[in-house]
């Protein structure tokens, strides 16, 4: 990943205000700070536009565009947003002047420096995804009771491998787990039918919003 030329810089994929389309927040309207770069490649990615797409802006310019927006929920995203050191001070910043902030996070970075006001929406790859041996476990202990899990569903044996994880680590005790399908390739009803059978405590969620704009609209 190259270095921005800035101290306090990021690399910004983009900035955008939408509707929430996944986790316990879905629905709601949400200011969407987007970085490059990853340090994955799932099977099923749906923004490999911010593997390398971005430009360089100061945390003062980010914070000043996110500003704009007439809401206090923002969801700093990626690509994989914990790449960037300086996303820290981006997010102490947006706390500090009132923002309710989540990061999602694919889960193979250490979580333990961010600020514990943030609430993280924690990716747990599967076996589909082709990235499940990238998962850090050591990170799980330190989410706090307020951070979402999450399991992206490519199959019947992603779901049962997700289901058996739950059960181990007893997730659904301390977290509200989402279980969202991949799109064209997991029907939302099957696994709605799933869950059901087996009476999980979890949250299925089904990016609500590229049913509003198209699965392939950017910058929603």
């Amino acid at each position: 990943m190259p270095p921005t030329k800035m101290k306090d810089a990021l690399v910004v994929n983009e900035i955008f205000f939408s509707i929430q389309g996944e986790s316990s927040y879905v629905g709601r309207p949400c200011a969407f700070v987007r970085l490059t770069y990853c340090n994955l490649r799932c099977s099923y990615c749906d923004t490999e536009y911010a593997f390398e797409e971005g430009q360089e802006m100061s945390l003062e310019q980010v914070i000043h565009r996110v500003d704009q927006f007439p809401t206090d929920l923002v969801e700093i995203t990626g690509g994989e947003p914990l790449l960037q050191e300086p996303v820290h001070a981006l997010v102490r910043c947006l706390l500090d002047g009132g923002k309710k902030v989540l990061i999602e996070t694919g889960g193979s970075l250490d979580i333990r420096n961010i600020d514990a006001r943030a609430i993280l929406i924690y990716d747990i790859k599967c076996p589909d995804s082709k990235m499940a041996a990238r998962n850090r476990w050591e990170n799980l202990p330190h989410l706090k009771p307020q951070d979402e899990v999450k399991f992206v569903l490519g199959s019947r044996r992603d779901y049962e491998w997700a289901k058996e994880k739950i059960r181990e680590l007893d997730l659904d005790s301390r977290h509200t787990v989402l279980f969202s399908p991949v799109w064209n390739q997991v029907e939302p009803r099957q696994l709605a039918e799933w869950v059901l059978e087996d009476g999980l405590q979890v949250l299925l969620q089904v990016q609500l919003h590229k049913f509003l704009w198209g699965e392939k609209a950017r910058g929603v």
